[in-house]
């Protein structure tokens, strides 16, 4: 059960974000030499606080020409503010962003059409997920990167709530219950839990939720969903 779960959650993570690593091929990019500064102590809030990037790995400032470059995302989440990733547009947004941004564009540079806002948490404002899909009123962006590719919409949100982490798995549990899915494997617990499945030809679905490490009383539910 295990593996077919990781095997199906690496398929979704790999749908859904492909064309991530084209950013990177952009003529844009320099090489530098700048120096991992693993002796900088930070504070956040008056908390001692270390970096911690994908699987808890620590992550070291980056110092170069006399300035010091802190990780973005991890030192935004722990001051509980939304980070945005524009694929698209190559760029990131720091903090709430004004609805009237420039809409996202599928590869064929056409308008992508949007699904209409998630209405039940208003701490969220992802475009492409649907419209009733389970939320937490309490519920904040961490994260959000949406995109269109080939005219599919495309969504990698992580949120923070209160609400209980066996209230979250079972709601998901339920959301999916009737939607048909070819491919369904649910791992449900009070302390964790992680829903991975699939409807052919329609989308393809990953949620999974813990307790946060930075934030004392809050889980963090991280969802990757894609049309197909």
């Amino acid at each position: 059960m295990k593996s077919k779960k990781w095997a199906i959650t690496v398929g979704v993570l790999g749908m859904v974000l492909t064309g991530s690593a084209g950013v990177y091929a952009g003529t844009q990019l320099e090489t530098i030499k700048a120096y991992l500064n693993h002796g900088l102590a930070i504070e956040v809030n008056g908390q001692k606080f270390t970096p911690t990037g994908e699987q808890g790995k620590k992550l070291a400032p980056i110092t170069y020409q006399g300035s010091t470059y802190l990780p973005v995302r991890s030192i935004a989440e722990a001051l509980n503010t939304e980070v945005k990733y524009d694929s698209q547009n190559n760029k990131v947004s720091i903090g709430s962003t004004s609805s009237s941004g420039a809409p996202a564009t599928g590869n064929s540079g056409t308008t992508a059409p949007s699904t209409g806002a998630n209405t039940q948490a208003q701490g969220v404002k992802s475009k492409y997920l649907p419209a009733d899909f389970p939320l937490p009123k309490d519920a904040k962006t961490i994260s959000l990167v949406e995109n269109v590719m080939d005219g599919k919409k495309k969504v990698s949100l992580t949120y923070s709530t209160k609400e209980t982490l066996t209230v979250l798995g079972a709601s998901y549990r339920d959301y999916y219950q009737n939607q048909n899915l070819t491919q369904n494997v649910q791992d449900l617990g009070a302390d964790d839990f992680s829903i991975v499945g699939r409807a052919d030809g329609k989308f393809a679905v990953s949620i999974s939720g813990s307790s946060s490490n930075i934030n004392e009383g809050y889980n963090e539910v991280t969802v990757v969903w894609g049309e197909e």
